[in-house]
């Protein structure tokens, strides 16, 4: 079954059931996308820190954050919290106030929020600060007979049974929905292109974008008129504005544009290549009909760490003596096998599973040392394994949808562990555009 283009593009290149797909849309409500943070540790009853549970709908956590600050009278980085949390969604999770009274708290009212005393703590919640997240998910406007969607949902939930879970792909939001070129940037960069990356990320257009921004972005592609763009371009684009500021003030010094943005938004251009290389990988593992839950001769894996999370600083290569032992780990769920995130220091398979990473790699004609990126060394990835499949055990139930008349709507619940994507879960049920699950 063909994916649509945009998952193509960031190397997707396949679903791993062969079930038909069920359609729909995602996020037609907030309440669609219910999202609770599972954290891996106990509150007490003192320390400096105040530990509160945080419910908002249809707030971006920065934004959040920032008013919650403000409504407080503190600076922002007295608050804490373990990770990011979709905007178009209710979602749960916990954070931290330094040296401040709950009946300060208390008096804070900000609409579609809401805080809850749940204890202290002798230290911030930080970020990666949490084990995973489980997802209550609503999958509408589906316009099959009940009892053929019911066949679907039950035919796709067992072949993810079969393999033992899904593949642990990155997904849409990686790149970016409506203009995935995270990667493309990232690309141009290992390969030395400053000033291919750059245009690539103030000027490729996609289809998907307004019209008036695809004209911008088409006009400064073809002129490199930047002083022009800052004329034409929405102020939402603000990094764009801000990288053409600098070239207009510098012009011609594209890798000197990429120091207006924050260190963590640069090295994302990096990691979002090796997640492009990383999901190839396993689609040429499930291509070569090597299963993702079982080692063969050769492969890497990565072994539990005391959270129940996979360790991927703690890995062993696989060989004809441990592969039965190996195995065994991997079904009781305390080994992992994994994939790599290429960089000028990573750990690679021998065997069938080297010959498929080596043969992406050298497709692309990269070296190891690209990644050191001698002119830009802040966005260097000595890169590292991953866990190539995420164990969930969907459940779900069919419902008439209140939203559309005569349409049915699917609520699905799940975990996942922290750093995976609910999509790559939801897209084996749904096999759509995934602009119809942004």
């Amino acid at each position: 079954m063909q994916v649509p283009e945009t998952e193509h593009i960031i190397g997707m290149e396949l679903y791993a059931t062969t079930a038909e797909g069920i359609g729909g849309m995602l996020r037609q409500e907030p309440e669609d996308f219910i999202v609770k943070e599972v954290s891996g540790w106990e509150v007490e009853d003192s320390g400096k820190y105040l530990i509160l549970e945080l419910t908002k709908k249809d707030w971006d956590t920065h934004h959040i954050m920032r008013d919650l600050s403000r409504a407080l009278g503190i600076s922002q980085k007295r608050i804490g919290f373990a990770g990011t949390k979709d905007k178009r969604a209710v979602t749960t999770q916990r954070i931290s106030i330094f040296d401040i009274p709950l009946e300060t708290v208390e008096k804070v009212h900000i609409k579609d929020v809401q805080l809850t005393s749940i204890g202290r703590y002798r230290r911030a919640v930080e970020l990666g600060d949490l084990l995973g997240n489980q997802f209550k998910i609503t999958m509408r406007d589906i316009s099959l007979e009940k009892d053929e969607l019911k066949n679907r949902m039950d035919g796709i939930t067992s072949e993810i049974s079969a393999m033992g879970g899904v593949p642990n792909f990155f997904g849409i939001q990686r790149f970016g929905a409506i203009r995935p070129v995270t990667h493309l940037v990232g690309e141009a960069l290992v390969r030395g292109s400053a000033e291919e990356a750059a245009m690539m990320y103030i000027a490729a257009s996609f289809r998907e974008e307004p019209e008036e921004t695809r004209m911008a972005r088409d006009e400064v592609r073809n002129t490199r008129n930047f002083a022009q763009g800052l004329r034409t371009f929405p102020p939402r684009l603000r990094y764009e504005r801000a990288m053409m500021h600098y070239l207009v003030e510098h012009p011609g010094d594209y890798k000197g544009s990429f120091s207006m943005l924050t260190e963590t938004m640069s090295r994302m251009f990096v990691h979002a290549f090796q997640s492009y290389i990383y999901n190839r990988v396993i689609c040429a593992r499930i291509q070569a009909g090597i299963p993702l839950n079982r080692a063969i001769e050769g492969d890497i894996v990565c072994f539990k760490n005391s959270g129940s999370l996979p360790d991927t600083s703690r890995t062993q290569r696989v060989n004809a003596v441990n592969l039965d032992g190996m195995n065994n780990l991997i079904k009781r769920g305390r080994a992992f096998v994994t994939a790599p995130l290429f960089g000028y220091d990573t750990e690679m398979a021998t065997g069938i599973p080297g010959e498929l990473e080596s043969a992406i790699i050298d497709e692309l004609k990269l070296k190891p040392e690209d990644f050191r990126l001698e002119e830009l060394p802040a966005m260097a990835s000595r890169g590292q394994r991953r866990e190539i499949l995420l164990n969930v055990q969907p459940r779900f139930e069919i419902l008439e949808d209140d939203l559309k008349i005569g349409k049915l709507k699917v609520m699905v619940e799940f975990s996942l562990p922290k750093g995976s994507y609910a999509t790559t879960v939801l897209r084996e049920y749904m096999k759509v555009d995934p602009l119809k699950m942004s």
